[in-house]
């Protein structure tokens, strides 16, 4: 018998397609996934704020610290990270390129020549912040299920009721952005395969942007012939359910493991205004 080889293509990894996925929920249970999802707003709304006032990279690296370490105490599994295209990458790595041409404080002085490195510094910042942002927003979603965002929202707006603002409705309407976003992706994904297994319509006398812009218009019409039948499946299931107003209707509660995450939350956002930059 013959024994197959270390690393043979039986052995290797499946592939994996690069992908997205949003507002998935990870079934994991943790510390994290317990706590009250107005807890879990809150935090990353205050995360946000910070770094968005103070992009430095103190800030950068006491935040990133901070949403690393609820990744491990969340236990997500590395299957749920987000798996961008190369295109991506290449992109990231061309206007890196671009952006260090732009020089500025601080500058490397080699002999007589004098590299500025602002143009680069401020890129990978900008480029940190965003990544940190979108790892906190993606925490979110895979903690929480959907059902407990809009309770969680009515709830934290509920202050507002008292000048006259409609906090059921908004409630409302970001529980149906939430639950529709997922629908809307998938519905993209099987809209844009089924394109493509389709054979190209003739079009003679028509030039290759013509043919683009006539692939645009018909892919605008089908999402939109879509988004309208899933809109008219979505007021039927509603409306079959009790109306709009049972959406946000069951309301939790926090805890004493929501008064801690919120302190170490607001006091990472404290040490990172305060410490330099």
């Amino acid at each position: 018998m013959t024994r197959r080889a270390a690393g043979s293509a039986d052995e290797r990894e499946p592939y994996r397609p690069p992908q997205l996925n949003l507002l998935r929920e990870v079934k994991v249970d943790s510390p994290v996934h317990r706590l009250w999802a107005g807890t879990k707003i809150l935090a990353v709304a205050g995360l946000s704020i910070t770094l968005s006032y103070f992009p430095n990279w103190t800030t950068i690296g006491l935040v990133s610290a901070l949403v690393l370490a609820t990744v491990l105490v969340a236990r997500i599994p590395a299957g749920a990270w987000p798996r961008p295209p190369r295109l991506f990458w290449m992109v990231i790595l061309v206007t890196g390129g671009l952006a260090s041409v732009a020089g500025g404080s601080p500058h490397l002085s080699v002999g007589p020549v004098h590299l500025g490195f602002g143009g680069i510094d401020a890129y990978t910042r900008f480029v940190m912040v965003g990544a940190v942002l979108l790892i906190a927003a993606a925490l979110l979603g895979w903690t929480t299920p959907l059902g407990e965002i809009a309770p969680a929202m009515k709830r934290l707006l509920s202050p507002l009721a008292l000048i006259r603002v409609p906090v059921d409705e908004l409630a409302v309407a970001v529980a149906l952005c939430v639950r529709s976003l997922p629908l809307l992706v998938g519905e993209m994904r099987t809209l844009l395969a089924a394109r493509r297994l389709r054979p190209a319509p003739e079009r003679p006398g028509r030039g290759d942007v013509e043919r683009w812009l006539d692939e645009i218009v018909d892919l605008m019409v089908a999402a939109v012939a879509v988004s309208v039948r899933r809109a008219g499946e979505l007021a039927e299931a509603i409306t079959a359910r009790g109306g709009t107003g049972r959406i946000a209707a069951r309301a939790g509660r926090p805890g004493p493991a929501d008064a801690i995450a919120l302190v170490i939350t607001a006091g990472v956002c404290l040490a990172a205004t305060s410490l330099p930059g």
